[in-house]
């Protein structure tokens, strides 16, 4: 409980329900603000040209000398990922655990971001005190060492945020649970929990990593040419469990993907990889060994290891082909975002002639809890009211429909959306009101200046092309100079279709003398006029819609 009354209790997601990744949840005590995760996620299919998108920090930064803290529960892009571009409006100490905070500050190295913002590493055992609340830890099972579930202990009862998580009763070292401590919060009492659903969809237990690992380890002995295996960089314990089948096997790694690098530097300069160096070459080198005493580890970050392999495949890569032969393991869950990609991917390399093994014959296991965990996490917490966050609706839905068989009431579980403020008065809790809210999109260095008309106008360009008219006025003698020249781009080509380009020329010449004749003349006039007419005499001759793009210049 903490040291007083708490007057205002309020939980705001700003990112991370109704999708995956983005994760940032706000706990509002009182007058003090609690930032639970900065992550990103990857664009979707319709966002062309965009490189990642964060939650808007809006609500943050018109309440910036509230916040208090910035936690984070691990160190993967979804929870770390904004952390640099918030930390640039807000200057509030963050949070994490040793490899976290680690990862987190290299991200902002990358970015070459100069942010303002102390770092505090905390444990599992760690107690932080503020004016309003105190803060736990516990430590949770994820595909990432160091994660950790929050508690923040109000004088209701601690809000829980449960972290990515799953339970695996073969885990050890860096990966083991706190169980007894999840169970001693339930047992002082939880006013809600916020809790993963990523698989909530998914029946029964999430598979043992143990299992993974013999299975990988059965792989590497049976396979009589070179392996390829590709994962997520940032998937510490695939990675582990692929060292130690190659030292098993007397394999030499040679690892393909930039972003590894820097989650493997940092995480064996930790202690958090336990890898013998000498077992590491370049891919160089690995051309002049046999192919049975190399391993190929291909990563990066959302599709990247996914798009090597492609590369592989079709001989296209700069340092490997794949052969007749080869033993491919593709250790990517097939998320939403690239699931079309994964199915290409397989079929490129099976066209190749390598043996592939993918996720359906568990190759791959999920870092977050199935339905039964996803039930043993609630029973442990035992949660007066239950939030179910990262995950699509239909996951959070799901997850809320197994809160409800475990008898948490219908009136106690809330669906949220972001920006929605779920408050606590008056002994129950309920939804009431907003903050703003929504996607910030960032491309190249461009944060938030790209918006849905830009993304519309990419969209046109990328469906029907674009259309440049040029014309040259003299505007004295209102008379056409030269032109209409007209350049195709994505639209028609134009040496086939020479009798449409013509009729067009004449048109757009049609409309401008028109135009001069008025009594005022005005380019801005002159131009959408050319867009309107022409764009409905294209679309009936062609049933398409080029953007149109009128370039008028005087003489």
């Amino acid at each position: 409980m903490s040291k007083r009354k708490n007057d205002s209790i309020r939980i705001i997601p700003l990112g991370g329900v109704g999708e995956i990744g983005k994760n940032m949840y706000v706990v509002e005590v009182d007058e003090d603000l609690f930032v639970i995760d900065s992550g990103l996620k990857f664009p979707e299919n319709d966002m062309l040209g965009i490189d990642v998108v964060i939650p808007d920090f809006t609500f943050l930064e018109n309440n910036k000398e509230r916040v208090r803290g910035i936690f984070l529960t691990h160190g993967h892009e979804d929870a770390i990922g904004a952390l640099p571009y918030l930390l640039r409006k807000i200057k509030a100490p963050v949070y994490g655990t040793k490899l976290t905070l680690a990862l987190a500050k290299a991200r902002i190295k990358e970015l070459n971001q100069k942010v303002e913002g102390k770092f505090f590493t905390i444990h599992s055992n760690s107690r932080l005190s503020f004016n309003s609340v105190n803060v736990t830890f516990f430590k949770t099972t994820h595909s990432i060492p160091d994660s950790v579930g929050i508690a923040i202990h109000t004088s209701e009862g601690a809000i829980v945020h449960t972290g990515e998580f799953k339970f695996d009763q073969s885990a050890t070292g860096f990966y083991r649970p706190d169980i007894g401590k999840m169970a001693q919060l339930g047992e002082k009492g939880v006013l809600c929990l916020l809790s993963d659903s990523t698989e909530a969809e998914r029946p029964g237990f999430t598979t043992s990593e143990s299992v993974i690992s013999r299975q990988l380890s059965d792989a590497f002995h049976s396979a009589k040419e070179r392996i390829i295996v590709s994962c997520f960089s940032a998937n510490l314990i695939r990675i582990q469990q692929v060292f130690d089948a190659a030292k098993e096997t007397n394999r030499k790694v040679a690892v393909v993907g930039k972003s590894l690098e820097k989650v493997y530097e940092v995480a064996l300069k930790l202690g958090y990889l336990e890898v013998d160096e000498t077992s590491i070459i370049p891919v160089s080198e690995a051309k002049e060994l046999h192919p049975s005493e190399v391993v190929i580890l291909a990563t990066g970050n959302q599709g990247e290891p996914l798009e090597a392999l492609q590369k592989m495949a079709s001989g296209t890569h700069k340092l490997i082909s794949i052969e007749e032969g080869d033993t491919v393991f593709i250790a990517v869950a097939p998320s939403p975002s690239i699931e079309l990609m994964l199915f290409k991917t397989v079929d490129a390399v099976a066209r190749a002639g390598a043996n592939v093994l993918t996720s359906s014959k568990k190759v791959h296991v999920s870092g977050h809890g199935s339905q039964e965990d996803l039930k043993m996490m609630i029973n442990l917490i035992k949660p007066k009211y239950f939030v179910p966050i990262q995950g699509e609706f239909r996951m959070l839905k799901s997850h809320a429909t197994l809160a409800s068989s475990l008898g948490i009431e219908h009136n106690h579980i809330f669906l949220l959306e972001k920006g929605d403020v779920l408050e606590y008065s008056d002994e129950r809790m309920k939804v009431n009101g907003r903050v703003p809210t929504g996607n910030v999109l960032i491309d190249g260095l461009g944060v938030g200046d790209i918006g849905n008309i830009v993304l519309r106008d990419r969209r046109l360009l990328s469906q029907d092309g674009i259309l440049i008219v040029v014309i040259t006025l003299t505007k004295q003698n209102r008379m056409i100079v030269s032109g209409p020249e007209i350049i195709s781009r994505g639209f028609v080509y134009v040496r086939e279709s020479e009798k449409l380009m013509a009729e067009s020329a004449d048109l757009v010449r049609e409309i401008v003398n028109q135009n001069l004749q008025q009594q005022s003349v005005e380019w801005a006039t002159i131009k959408q006029d050319v867009r309107d007419k022409l764009n409905y005499f294209l679309y009936n001759k062609t049933k398409r819609r080029p953007m149109i793009l009128p370039i008028i210049m005087e003489v």
